[in-house]
């Protein structure tokens, strides 16, 4: 990393870290851990960050949402009514920031949009992906608990084998259909849910 980089103490995180502290933020702030986890209240309601809606923040800068440096705000694209699960996302995504890189976060002193992206230019590459790699890691972990994503896939198995249908004949088809019902569950994305059994390694359990 560069000095930028050194500077402002950039974290490396395994993913078992990252695990830790989702872990320890759902029995903070989300104990039942019922599912679809009600990401935007805690938000607003416990961790009392603003939710900030932002007219051509996609447009404009490509991005669905950024966090302030002094951690008080969460911005996101004002089309997030269209786009729910993305922007449940975004938000745990951003919470993920929060959590991880407060330090950075409020060492790098900026507010708006502009200076967000002069931050985001300013330091490596390499040090952009760790901030985002752990950032997604987060937001999936505490969006989609573990222990729900295993008890629901064995439940949907056992349905398809129920049905007589051959899960290993029919690979592909049972786990898109698997994927589209646990997103539903969930109330997140196939793209997150297929990473979340990616992580998991779940569908080896079943070849």
């Amino acid at each position: 990393m560069d000095n930028e980089d050194n500077e402002l103490e950039i974290p490396v995180l395994s993913y078992e870290d990252i695990r830790r502290h989702a872990d320890a933020f759902l029995q903070q702030y989300h104990p039942s851990r019922n599912i679809p986890v009600p990401i935007e209240e805690i938000i607003e309601f416990q961790l009392d960050i603003n939710i900030v809606p932002l007219p051509g923040l996609y447009q404009g800068f490509e991005v669905d949402g950024f966090t302030s440096s002094d951690l008080k705000n969460i911005f996101v694209d004002d089309s997030y009514n269209s786009r729910p699960r993305r922007y449940r996302f975004t938000l745990a995504h951003e919470v993920g920031h929060v959590v991880l890189h407060k330090n950075v976060y409020r060492k790098a002193n900026f507010g708006g949009i502009q200076e967000w992206k002069d931050f985001i230019n300013s330091i490596s590459d390499q040090g952009h992906r760790w901030l985002e790699y752990h950032a997604y890691a987060f937001g999936g972990l505490i969006l989609v608990p573990r222990e729900h994503l295993q008890r629901l896939v064995d439940e949907y198995v056992r349905r398809i084998r129920e049905e007589g249908m051959s899960l290993k004949a029919n690979w592909d088809f049972c786990w898109d259909y698997i994927a589209a019902r646990l997103a539903k569950d969930f109330d997140v994305s196939t793209q997150v849910i297929e990473k979340r059994l990616e992580k998991e390694s779940v569908k080896e359990q079943y070849r």
